[in-house]
């Protein structure tokens, strides 16, 4: 399985936000918020009108979790800030984790890859392993990832040489001159001494500078993610 197999995998398994007893202006405002996300906002009034305002989500016809609506409204407001810093432990949360996000631009790519980044510093051991997708990305993240690699996290950077690598201390570089490396942009942290920082980001290019793809606190995606990128990219350049 690829990286692009795997997003392709989340993609297919949409979602189902159904809003209850709640006004249409209710109903648009959360279709609006998750106009980036692969789910599909629906609503339904129960016979009693109770217990009032709140939302399912459902995935393959089975509902996974419940939540009142102004709880959801300030989960959405928590989420939005793309804080990597503490797994969220609200259950609507949790399942919203590997849900495909959809056209997101350079800026929320790299603000979502710098919540990861900052995750591993804080926790100063592991494994981080980022695609760049070109050498000339790279180059300018590089003091970021250098940084990082002075704590005891053993980081690995990918990118596909569009020009000659810059010198660099203490990550190592993984040239490849594959499709997968230049279409895709991740960040996968293995959590290191911290389980519960395990955390990833993987998106491919599909349009240009429009990313589709997910995030993820679940280890073994991490871990896979990891594994085939060590597996298909090596040997490691010097």
């Amino acid at each position: 399985m690829s990286l692009s197999e795997l997003i392709g995998g989340v993609e297919d398994h949409e979602k189902t936000l159904t809003v209850f007893n709640a006004e249409a202006s209710v109903v648009d405002e959360f279709r609006a918020a998750f106009a980036d996300r692969n789910i599909e906002v629906t609503s339904e009034r129960t016979a009693s009108g109770r217990p009032g305002e709140f939302v399912t989500l459902s995935e393959d016809g089975d509902v996974v979790t419940a939540t009142g609506l102004e709880e959801l409204r300030a989960l959405l407001a928590e989420e939005a800030t793309l804080d990597f810093e503490e797994r969220p432990y609200q259950p609507l949360l949790d399942h919203l984790d590997e849900t495909m996000f959809t056209s997101w631009d350079t800026e929320r790519m790299v603000a979502a890859s710098r919540e990861i980044e900052d995750r591993a510093f804080r926790v100063g051991t592991g494994r981080l392993h980022a695609g760049f997708q070109y050498v000339s990305t790279l180059r300018n993240e590089l003091p970021i990832y250098e940084r990082l690699a002075s704590t005891d996290v053993d980081v690995h950077a990918y990118a596909v040489p569009d020009e000659d690598p810059p010198e660099h201390d203490g990550v190592t570089l993984h040239l490849e001159r594959a499709r997968e490396i230049e279409n895709s942009w991740f960040v996968a942290f293995d959590g290191g001494d911290d389980e519960w920082a395990t955390c990833a980001l993987l998106a491919e290019e599909r349009e240009p500078r429009k990313f589709y793809g997910f995030w993820t606190y679940d280890r073994s995606t991490v871990d896979w993610i990891i594994e085939h990128l060590d597996t298909t990219y090596g040997p490691l350049t010097p």
